[in-house]
């Protein structure tokens, strides 16, 4: 195995060389900005290696966020703004000053205690200022579906939360029957009273929102990550739905609505195999 400092330094020296003149053309152009798609695409392809358990997939898509990570911090050395020494001893800094119960004499119970105290840390020893909700502790950059998780888990430590799983699940039917009710409603003003549907088509949107807020509520109780979940649901749609292409074409049939009754076989047939 590799020594680890050595291993690092041969990844700062490659990107150092590609950033430098005569290096890739492609890797010059690059910019912070220019690489935040790429950020969020390797960290989610990080997470579909790790569903599949799969540890020589898990390995490269972490190389890919290592490489991506040094990058990013290389271009801030290059600005003089920061070095990725300073990011790396930054962080280190960080988690010994955050972990006061491994690193220095505090006793703490339990995971609960770590976070409280982490959040205490901030405050107290690290200058942030106090903020003036909860909920804003929440990242708006944050993709919607882990946002409005985040911000239920935060609501949940105020004691704003459901007393049991039950009320939940009630919750969700009760946004699934608004949402018919709406979309009924829709449907209405469509047929009788023919440009009047924006207000209608705004209402099918909120409840389509509640009821998806709704939904991320059952995650959190289940202790299930909805964004991880959605892709893992994505990839096993991908498979299944790519076999019903190679199916019908052996069989030289056409992708269209008239052969849904045989592309549901092949669906039917994927989810015993797939």
């Amino acid at each position: 195995m590799q020594d680890t400092s050595a291993a690092f330094k041969g990844l700062y020296d490659i990107v150092s060389r590609l950033r430098s003149p005569g290096g890739c053309p492609w890797d010059m152009e690059q910019t912070p900005r220019s690489l935040r798609g790429d950020l969020i695409e390797e960290t989610y392809e990080c997470v579909e290696a790790i569903d599949e358990q799969d540890s020589a997939h898990i390995k490269e898509e972490l190389g890919d966020l290592f490489l991506l990570v040094t990058m990013l911090s290389y271009m801030h050395q290059e600005e003089g703004l920061f070095s990725v020494a300073d990011v790396l001893a930054g962080v280190s800094e960080k988690l010994i000053r955050r972990h006061p119960h491994v690193f220095g004499d505090l006793q703490v119970r339990d995971s609960r205690e770590v976070l409280d105290n982490w959040a205490r840390i901030k405050v107290e020893q690290e200058g942030r200022k106090p903020k003036d909700s909860l909920l804003d502790q929440v990242s708006r950059a944050l993709p919607p579906l882990d946002r409005a998780y985040k911000l239920q888990k935060q609501a949940a430590k105020a004691g704003f939360d459901w007393p049991c799983m039950e009320g939940v699940v009630r919750k969700i039917e009760e946004e699934l029957g608004e949402v018919t009710e709406a979309v009924v409603s829709l449907k209405g003003l469509a047929r009788d009273t023919p440009g009047t549907g924006e207000s209608a088509t705004d209402a099918v949107e909120a409840e389509l929102g509640d009821l998806l807020f709704s939904v991320v509520n059952l995650c959190r109780f289940l202790n299930v990550e909805p964004s991880v979940a959605l892709q893992r649901t994505n990839g096993t749609f991908t498979k299944r739905f790519k076999y019903v292409e190679q199916s019908m074409g052996d069989m030289a049939q056409e992708m269209n609505q008239d052969n849904l009754a045989l592309m549901d076989g092949f669906w039917e047939e994927a989810k015993r195999t797939r």
